[in-house]
């Protein structure tokens, strides 16, 4: 099954590099030799939205630049605001961003790799599969 890495998993993973690499870390590196991890253009931003010089933008853009977006369609944002919705109605929030990631994996029939806790809880209310880490 393909993996739709959320921004969290990204974000832990190209922080500073430790002598012994978290769990989700491993993980991630796992399923990239496995050619199984997904991006879309709105992680992207939000992983080089922030970013105080030009060189660690342009490093982090070139790293990245090796996972291409996933192609975004106007079902994804049309699923992505009814996801929305029913989760508001059951009183869980989240953002556009969240919903749209949780469309995009429904519409693909992939797994969410996330260290969000919003998504467990999006899971009790909409179609999502996440992606557990392996005993590596």
């Amino acid at each position: 099954m393909r993996v739709l890495a959320d921004t969290s998993v990204w974000s832990e993973a190209l922080r500073r590099a430790t002598k012994v690499p978290s769990g989700v870390v491993q993980e991630l590196r796992s399923l990239i030799m496995e050619h199984r991890v997904d991006i879309i253009g709105p992680i992207r931003q939000e992983l080089l939205s922030g970013l105080r010089d030009d060189a660690q933008f342009t490093r982090l853009e070139k790293h990245l630049a090796a996972f291409p977006d996933l192609s975004l369609t106007a079902e994804d944002y049309v699923t992505a605001a009814k996801f929305y919705n029913t989760c508001r109605a059951k009183g869980v929030q989240g953002s556009n961003t969240d919903f749209l990631i949780c469309a995009v994996a429904v519409r693909r029939h992939s797994a969410i790799f996330t260290t969000d806790k919003d998504f467990p809880r999006f899971a009790r209310h909409v179609p999502i599969v996440l992606h557990e880490k392996r005993g590596l």
